[in-house]
Order: C-alpha cells, then structure tokens, then sequence
C-alpha cells in the first residue's frame, strides 16, 4: 500500500514537472492542455483497467485474471493471490464437509438439523430409514409435516428436552425409537434418533425373568418361613444348642422374603404403562400411618417427629405413594444410630409440595449420591446386610415418582445426616380450607 501511494505521487509529481517545463518553453495554454491531456490519459488507464476488472468478476476464472500494468499490475496480483487463498480454503472446506457427510453417514443413528422455525435444514441417510426423511425432497419442510407422531410433536412444542422420549415407529410397527432433541446455537435444534428395540426387548426379558423367578421363589420361601415360625412357636422343638442357627435361618428367610417382595413390586412398576389408579389422597391420614409403621420400626430407638401442613393435598396413588414415603422412612431409621433423630416433614415449596425425611444418620458422601437409586446399590455393603435392607427401597421410590411426573432430591454430608425429599409438582396439589379452632 505504501509502494502505491508513493507511485501515484511521484507520477503526479512527473506530469506537473512536464507541465512546467513546457510551459518555460512555450507557453501556459500549451502547457495546460498538456497537463489535461496527460490526466485524461492516466484517467483512461485507469477506467480500461477497471473495466477489465468488472469483466472478470463476471465469470471469476483465476487463470483468465488480467496481468495489468502500472498501478493494476500490483491490484491483479493482490487479488490474484487473495482468490488462491479463497480457492484453498473453500476446497479445505468442501473436503472438510465431504468427510463430515460420509462420517455422518456411517452413524447408525438418524440425526436431523432444525432451524427456529423447526424446518429441516440437514439430516443424514439413516434419517430416512428411521423418520422417513428424505434431504432431497424434504429439506425446508417443518418436521411436523413427515414425523406426525403425536408424542414427538408433544415432545417438540414442550420445548423440554432433558429426557429423551421413546415411541413406536410408524415405519415399522416393531421397532422402538428413543428420539432427544438438543437445543444448540440460535434457536436451533438437533433430533437425534435410534432404534432401541433389542434393548427394549432384551429389558422386557430382564424383567420377565426377574418377575417369574420372584413369583416361583415366593411360594417355597412362604413355606419355608410358615414351617420355622410354627417350629418357633413349638415350646423345646428347637433344642437349646441350635436356637442362634435357627434365629439366624429365620433372619435370613424373612430377609429373602422381603427382597423377593420388592422384586415383585418393582417389576410391576416398570411394566405397567398404564398410568396409576389415581384419587385425592388424606395426606394427614396417610403420614400418621406412615409415622405409626415409622415408630413400630424403630421400637422406641429413635426420637420420630411429624410436621405436616394439613392445608395440602395431594392426588396420585394412595398404594404407591405410601410404598414411596414407607420406604424413605425406614431408610432414614435403618441408617441412623440409636438414640438419632428422624423428622417428617410435609409442606409447601413456591409452587411445588414437598415431603422431606430428615436424619441425623451416617450421611452419604458425595460419589455415591448419584447412584443411591440404582437397583442393589450399597454404600456399604456390611452395614446394609446388618440393617436388612434389600437395595431395592429407593428404585423403587424413583418409579413410583416418576410414575407421578414428581423427583426425589437428596442432600447428604457424611457423617451429618441426610434429607430425602418427594417434589411433587402443582397440578398434583389440593390446596384446602382448614377450620381454625374456635377460642
């Protein structure tokens, strides 16, 4: 840029020179015409060059680029040298791009580009044999136009796309599809797809068998419980020496019962898809329940308090809610030693009610929180067989909250204690006139 600007001034300087001198020797009319002719001169150099350049940008071929001379000689090549470099990295591009295309044709998964406006800007081949979108015929058309399912749109328009969504396949009728949409961008979308259906099935089949064996098991294990409690109850059946095996057989049978009873629960809840039988639920009389089964549990070894707002209500499954808020409570009583406190608490939260279990117990660290409600789960292994606890409790308490579109939150610091709370959302609350007592 500086070699230009000093070319212009030494040419402007160079006719003004000539100028001068033909004026010195003739006079100044000569002298101006041939300053204007020099300028009309250097005008059309430059205006035939120009030209040149607007020609070429009509078909921009670098190997037709005009050479130039004087001044455009430096501006071809500048822009010679400029499209080589655009030349280079739109090929880098265009190979980046290719590679993107066939790496993305080579994931099993269907994944689909959404604008703001839920059109299809991009979508990959295994979108066609999972969604049925085709890019060269459907690229610019809302989703909703070819993928009619009624809980995809749902899940669309929620614009609540933690979780993922499973449904059949409208393609085919036996395949099972997990859609999760990913907000990215300005407003844009990402709907990934898969075909889960030998998952599905091969989880249909875990549960089967867990749900079979469990009922199998029930019958001898019933039996073998009946036959030991009638021999205990027989005055000198059991000789005195035996009496600690035969306590422990009886331990050990009733623990077996009760894992094969959660078994049984747990499995019921993860087949049904049919929503819980619901009603509106005595919320107090529930929780008085709940805290007499609390206090027999713990046969005076703990301080069990109730604080309960008995403004609230809730709908949902008497059954199952009580299973879920047993289960907290006697968690917190088998993890909190003798002489700990336990508080029940049930009230409002903004515009969420919440049920929270309150221990003075061991507490949790922080690493197993996350897994607390994975089926077998333990902290400790050796104190969960002395408590009896079966590492089902929990699971169990997910499904049916889930089942109710409610979440169990857990806060814990080792060796402090623990608080487990049900948040259960609005539309499950029943908000009451409580009759104030009269002075």
């Amino acid at each position: 840029m500086q070699d230009v600007r000093w070319k212009v001034l030494w040419l402007g300087f160079t006719l003004l020179l000539a100028s001068l001198i033909v004026w010195a020797l003739t006079d100044k009319v000569i002298a101006l015409v041939f300053l204007c002719t020099g300028l009309i001169a250097y005008l059309y150099n430059h205006l035939y060059w120009l030209n040149k350049l607007l020609n070429w940008y009509k078909d921009p071929d670098i190997s037709t680029m005009p050479i130039g001379s004087g001044l455009w000689e430096n501006v071809f090549a500048a822009i010679y040298h400029e499209q080589r470099r655009h030349s280079r990295a739109l090929n880098q591009l265009n190979s980046t791009l290719e590679k993107f295309r066939l790496a993305s044709s080579a994931i099993p998964d269907a994944v689909v580009l959404l604008n703001a406006s839920n059109q299809i800007e991009w979508s990959n081949y295994p979108a066609q044999t999972l969604l049925g979108i085709d890019l060269k015929k459907d690229m610019g058309q809302p989703i909703v136009y070819l993928v009619r399912h009624l809980d995809f749109i749902k899940y669309l328009n929620s614009h609540a796309f933690k979780d993922h969504i499973k449904v059949k396949s409208w393609i085919n009728q036996e395949s099972t599809l997990e859609i999760q949409i990913i907000p990215f961008g300005n407003n844009q979308k990402l709907v990934v797809c898969k075909d889960v259906s030998q998952v599905d099935k091969l989880e249909h089949m875990r549960r089967d068998f867990i749900a079979n064996v469990s009922h199998e098991l029930r019958t001898p294990l019933t039996v073998v419980g009946g036959f030991l409690e009638t021999l205990g109850d027989i005055k000198g059946a059991v000789p005195e020496h035996i009496q600690n095996y035969f306590s422990m057989m009886q331990d050990q049978t009733n623990r077996m019962r009760y894992l094969i009873e959660d078994l049984l629960a747990l499995s019921q809840l993860e087949s049904s898809a049919n929503a819980p039988e619901e009603s509106e639920i005595d919320i107090s009389a529930l929780l008085t329940m709940v805290l007499n089964e609390a206090k027999t549990l713990s046969k005076g070894r703990h301080e069990i308090t109730l604080h309960a707002d008995p403004s609230i209500d809730l709908i949902g499954s008497p059954q199952e809610f009580h299973s879920a808020f047993g289960n907290l409570v006697s968690n917190a009583i088998r993890y909190t030693p003798d002489g700990g406190e336990i508080s029940l608490n049930w009230k409002m939260r903004g515009q969420d009610a919440v049920f929270s279990v309150v221990d003075t117990g061991l507490g949790i660290e922080q690493k197993h929180i996350d897994r607390l409600t994975e089926r077998f789960y333990r902290v400790d292994r050796s104190r969960s067989r002395q408590t009896g606890g079966t590492g089902l409790g929990l699971s169990i308490v997910k499904h049916i909250l889930t089942r109710h579109q409610s979440r169990l939150e857990i806060e814990s610091e080792f060796g402090k204690g623990s608080t487990f709370s049900v948040v259960l959302p609005k539309s499950r609350i029943i908000q009451k006139k409580v009759p104030q007592p009269t002075a």
